[in-house]
């Protein structure tokens, strides 16, 4: 017989699973659908009809932007691509073997430094400041990715160009040649679908550091932090780590057995939320599916093929966004280190919709935890 909870020890939700902090209405997964929406669309249709621009605006103010809304935001965004020395150099003092997410905390710190040295720091919480600071992270992030890979080849910085959107810019900065639409199209839905995800553990970091009425800048590079660790994010990496150690289709099943067996975890697969399987994987595995043609890497297409028959067939789980974006992204030319920050400069947009929601309605974000060390005792006396 299993003894019963005292009625006065408080229920524990170990992960805060199942409890609701707040109220947002940034974005859901709708159970009747099981799709992910922002803002009340279906991310999927974003992602097949929007450019990043455009979902960015949804994401801050609610609606989709006007054609005069939309050349606004591309303006502010275009004055702001560019990182400026202060920010290069600080990331040339980092180790060229550090992981790329210390590079984008790094930039992140410098970037917040500089904006808001002087300011005092209640009116940097004004929804004003804070939507001004969201457009230039979106600006400058892409510039701190691209800028990460190219000098861990040795190669020398890429400037913006004003004649290209986000995405197609972002592609050019990083290999300094403009990309082909079918990239362009396949990096942009990426953007798209990792843009946002309601209270996930970095989301809520932000807002937890927002509650405090802290910088925006702060907040992200809080959730920067918490994206870093491999159970939130760095998912597309493992996969992509994965599919080099396999090598090819037919030692999928092989290699699958050997890593249940030895009880390895492996990435890509199932969601805490989607219960029947990731409802943007579809969308991002069609853009998979245009650049394994456009490279002529139909031995890539296959692996990804074999290893999610083998996976369902043995665990009836199935991919989440991470298991077509890991090698939509490596078929781009983005070294697998870099996939996380991507992710990031995708998800800045959700994080300062999120940081401007707490700000709105604000309350200090602050737990209760049920203590079980030792009771009251007294220190020795010798």
């Amino acid at each position: 017989m299993t003894e019963s909870r005292r009625t006065d020890e408080p229920e524990i939700h170990k992960g805060l699973a199942g409890v609701y902090a707040d109220t947002t209405a940034v974005s859901k997964v709708d159970p009747a659908s099981n799709s992910l929406l922002y803002r009340g669309y279906p991310v999927q249709d974003l992602a097949d009809t929007q450019p990043f621009e455009a979902v960015a605006h949804l994401l801050w103010h609610g609606e989709l932007p006007t054609d005069a809304e939309l050349e606004t935001l591309r303006a502010s965004e275009r004055a702001h691509r560019d990182l400026g020395d202060d920010v290069r150099t600080a990331i040339d003092l980092l180790p060229t073997d550090a992981h790329p997410m210390d590079d984008v905390r790094t930039a992140l710190s410098v970037i917040g430094a500089r904006e808001t040295a002087g300011v005092d720091l209640l009116a940097l919480a004004d929804a004003g400041t804070t939507a001004e600071h969201a457009v230039r992270l979106f600006a400058e992030l892409p510039a701190v990715v691209a800028y990460t890979q190219r000098r861990r080849h040795g190669q020398e910085p890429v400037a913006p160009r004003d004649d290209l959107d986000h995405a197609a810019n972002t592609l050019w900065m990083t290999f300094g040649t403009k990309p082909d639409e079918t990239v362009v199209d396949a990096f942009n839905r990426s953007m798209i679908l990792y843009a946002e995800h309601s209270f996930n553990a970095s989301t809520f970091t932000a807002r937890v550091v927002a509650s405090t009425l802290s910088d925006v800048h702060s907040a992200v590079v809080a959730a920067v932090g918490a994206l870093k660790g491999p159970l939130h994010g760095g998912a597309n990496e493992a996969v992509m780590h994965a599919f080099t150690e396999i090598g090819s289709a037919d030692r999928a099943e092989a290699w699958l057995d050997e890593a249940l067996a030895a009880k390895r975890k492996v990435m890509g697969f199932g969601h805490r939320v989607y219960k029947h399987g990731d409802s943007r994987v579809p969308t991002m595995k069609a853009a998979l599916d245009d650049l394994v043609e456009h490279f002529d890497r139909q031995d890539l297409g296959d692996l990804y093929a074999a290893l999610e028959s083998a996976f369902v067939e043995r665990k009836g789980i199935y991919p989440n966004l991470d298991y077509p974006a890991g090698p939509a992204y490596h078929l781009m030319g983005f070294d697998t280190e870099t996939f996380t920050p991507l992710f990031v400069a995708a998800r800045v947009t959700g994080w300062t919709a999120h940081i401007a929601e707490q700000q709105a309605a604000n309350s200090l974000i602050r737990p209760l935890s049920s203590y079980v060390g030792h009771e009251r005792r007294d220190v020795p006396r010798t």
